[in-house]
């Protein structure tokens, strides 16, 4: 896709402040710290536009950025950082769990994991939601050009076994760096804003 505009369009830290309308969305999910500004600056060709920050657990809202005048990007916070306060940690739970159950116009999401470590339990218990939720979502493991060939292809293939997505629901390995796995991305982004139209 020709990304011909991408513009922030707000933070939200409650329900009633998310944007109206009917533009249909993609989230981001991940870890803190696992790439997330980083994937969606690349994808857009973008720098700077989502805030990518040293210490994880920066992003404690919902962050708009609307592409090409016809969808949203959401990125959402980071989950799982232990140096969180406890009261903010579960916070964000709730304003996440809030956005995937009840956003009627999100159309994909995408489960970010790094591509250099194990998927944690939170990473499962997140796509296990998503499963019992019936969210169309992919699964991406950024970092890619951080690992040899041969690391890449293990550790891929341990994703894909620990998200038991073998086959249709690969895991997506991306390069903010080379651009790696960009076209797929895009592809599965592209057909559901297709499907949702």
């Amino acid at each position: 896709m020709k990304v011909t505009s991408a513009s922030f369009v707000k933070s939200a830290f409650e329900p009633k402040d998310w944007p109206k309308g009917d533009v249909p969305e993609v989230a981001f999910l991940g870890r803190s710290n696992v790439g997330k500004s980083s994937l969606i600056n690349s994808l857009l060709g973008v720098k700077g536009l989502a805030r990518t920050s040293s210490t994880p657990g920066r992003t404690q809202a919902l962050n708009f950025f609307l592409i090409n005048a016809r969808f949203h990007f959401v990125d959402l916070p980071g989950y799982g950082y232990a140096r969180v306060p406890r009261a903010i940690r579960e916070s964000w739970g709730e304003i996440v769990t809030s956005y995937l159950a009840k956003r009627e116009k999100l159309v994909l999401s995408i489960q970010i994991v790094d591509s250099r470590h194990e998927p944690t339990t939170l990473d499962g218990q997140l796509h296990e939601w998503l499963l019992a939720y019936v969210k169309p979502h992919v699964v991406v493991a950024t970092k890619a050009d951080k690992l040899s060939q041969n690391e890449l292809r293990r550790n891929i293939g341990r994703a894909e076994k620990f998200f038991g997505t073998q086959g249709a629901g690969k895991v997506i390995a991306y390069s903010a760096m080379t651009g790696r796995g960009r076209e797929q991305i895009w592809q599965a982004i592209i057909e559901a804003l297709t499907v949702s139209h």
